[in-house]
């Protein structure tokens, strides 16, 4: 079985290292370089997939191969979750909680960070922080005197 496997993970890799230079213009992005059940991987999204990936540091046939036998396993196994139904479980879902709110301030954080830095003159380093502190303060003031806070049934 498990020479199997390897054969197989061997055959995909070749599938991707060798491109697909005989295939017509525009087909590339469509063209489904893995199935695992019944998920399609197209070679756009391995390649996308790959370069984010750790093992895209070093673009060797050994690292593509370690990523496709890893990128299985992770599909195989998620899908698993899945069929088990642990994708639907309160713990899970609480945890997607956590990652969206943290995930979204830091998206909100990142752009008004960057709005200020636009903002503010080339002046000195510490001048340039308090000012950046002071209109971040601000903007958390405005955001403030827009909402409805309630703190055990109280209007804040």
């Amino acid at each position: 079985m498990a020479r199997i496997k390897i054969l197989i993970l061997l055959f995909l890799t070749a599938a991707f290292i060798s491109g697909c230079s005989k295939c017509p213009s525009g087909t590339k992005a469509a063209e489904v370089v893995v199935s695992i059940n019944n998920y399609d991987i197209t070679r756009d999204e391995f390649e996308t997939l790959f370069r984010e990936s750790a093992y895209g540091k070093s673009d060797t046939p050994e690292s593509r191969r370690e990523f496709l036998g890893n990128l299985i396993d992770r599909k195989l196994i998620l899908q698993y979750a899945q069929k088990e139904g642990l994708d639907r479980e309160g713990a899970f879902l609480k945890m997607i909680e956590s990652f969206w709110e943290q995930s979204l301030l830091k998206v909100a954080l990142d752009r008004k960070n960057r709005e200020i830095d636009a903002k503010l003159s080339a002046s000195g380093w510490q001048a340039r922080k308090d000012e950046e502190a002071g209109m971040m303060d601000d903007w958390l003031k405005e955001l403030r005197s827009r909402a409805v806070i309630k703190v055990k049934g109280e209007k804040i």
